[in-house]
């Protein structure tokens, strides 16, 4: 029988849902004192392995390993309006302690899949420079010595997303190179901007003239390091035939890493000719970018006030989510694409819905939608799909979407709600 869900406290803009459950709690027992002892020992044992591990030898000597720190990060070249960073700009961090600095750590929002690491050279203390990595999201950023000594992590960096990819919808001639005798190339790509999870997928569209070809291969190369993630071996068509190739942003089943990718076509002919539709380190031909969720809210919007922030004060508890803001009947779309947990209405909460976020260890909850979703529990939902419209159903003052996110194992299920913010301005700087 499927735990009854209650709720347990309420107030005006937000809601916390309890779940009925038993728990089985141990007695709390006294140490004995040679168990005591024995504790103090393996502590005293622990903090030794955790003083060699720093540096101190077990003979009394330190190798001191200075930690580096952050101070500031800013935008030298490259940068987006208002001297904000965005993928592909240089941005110089300060602080102390740097000379050793050998990685900058992006951090994204939360979680790891967002994360993204490049290698620097410092040389002074107190300065390194990095470039922005394609598909890096605003966030903290952390340094890393040759000693994998890391930094604490600096105030959220905002990073906006770089210059789209030139658009490239309609099949053009494709610039090459091509030996003599090779077949001619037409090559586009359906959009420039693709969203892991989503319904539609991106589609390299190509057609062959000339002679015809003994063989195809179409990469999917990643622009981040020029690595082919993904290959296809086409059969060849005749020639004049419109081929495609899709990809849904998944490798071997998980969610692709977010950035810039592309297509390469290449053709071999039977007296060994070959045509590719790109040069190699060429990722600006049929590219497009990648992202792992959609802002929500798909209209004009804002965040409100400190009162619709995660944490902000209620009656006997704390704000669990983030409130955006907008007119009644904006659409509302699901910001990962996954299974719907829950839908149902709530005195507090109006109408609502939660859905797992396929891919990964977050559940998001939708509430005070102006009418039922059209989903229900164990319907699978996509990344951007219509999942219901702001409303100002149940205790809410004034439409908007009151969003939460929770980790693993989930709502109400032994999981923890976290701050959205971080992760609705990364979404909305590129939605």
């Amino acid at each position: 029988m499927r735990d009854s869900h209650v709720p347990v406290r309420r107030c005006a803009g937000e809601v916390a849902i309890g779940i009925r459950a038993r728990s089985l709690r141990a007695p709390a027992l006294a140490l004995a004192p040679a168990a005591a002892l024995l504790a103090l020992a393996s502590g005293a044992a622990q903090l030794a392995f955790a003083a060699a591990a720093a540096g101190q030898t077990s003979g009394g000597g330190v190798v001191y390993v200075a930690k580096p720190k952050i101070a500031g990060v800013s935008c030298l070249r490259g940068c987006a309006s208002r001297g904000r960073a965005q993928g592909g700009s240089t941005v110089k961090v300060t602080g102390s302690e740097l000379a050793a600095v050998t990685d900058v750590l992006f951090e994204g929002s939360h979680g790891s899949a967002d994360d993204a690491t490049v290698k620097v050279r410092s040389g002074s203390d107190d300065r390194v420079q990095a470039r922005v990595p394609i598909g890096a999201v605003t966030g903290p950023i952390m340094v890393v010595t040759r000693d994998h000594v890391r930094s604490a992590p600096s105030q959220p960096v905002a990073i906006l997303p770089p210059p789209p990819p030139t658009p490239n919808p309609e099949l053009s001639p494709v610039p090459g190179p091509a030996d003599p005798g090779a077949p001619r190339l037409e090559t586009g790509t359906s959009r420039t901007k693709a969203f892991i999870g989503a319904r539609k997928a991106v589609t390299f569209s190509f057609r062959l003239s000339g002679p015809s070809p003994s063989a195809l291969t179409v990469e999917l190369v990643r622009a981040a390091d020029g690595a082919a993630v993904k290959t296809w071996s086409p059969q060849a068509l005749a020639a004049g035939e419109v081929q495609t190739v899709s990809w849904d942003g998944r490798l071997e089943g998980a969610g692709a890493s977010p950035g810039r990718y592309s297509f390469r076509l290449t053709a071999a002919g039977t007296d060994g000719s070959r045509v590719r539709s790109a040069q190699v380190g060429d990722t600006g031909r049929d590219a497009f970018d990648l992202y792992d969720h959609i802002f929500p809210v798909r209209g004009k919007h804002e965040f409100g006030g400190p009162g619709a922030r995660f944490g902000a004060p209620r009656s006997g508890h704390t704000h669990q989510g983030q409130d955006i803001m907008a007119a009644c009947g904006t659409p509302m779309v699901a910001a990962r694409g996954g299974r719907v947990k829950f839908k149902q209405y709530h005195a507090a909460a109006g109408n609502y819905i939660v859905v797992d976020g396929a891919g990964t260890d977050v559940d998001y909850a939708y509430m005070h939608l102006a009418e039922p979703s059209p989903f229900g529990t164990g319907d699978r939902v996509y990344t951007g799909q219509v999942i219901g419209a702001v409303g100002d159903t149940g205790d809410a003052e004034g439409c908007h979407l009151h969003l939460e996110m929770w980790g693993a194992p989930g709502w109400y299920e032994g999981g923890q709600p976290f701050d959205p913010l971080p992760s609705l301005t990364a979404w909305d700087s590129w939605s």
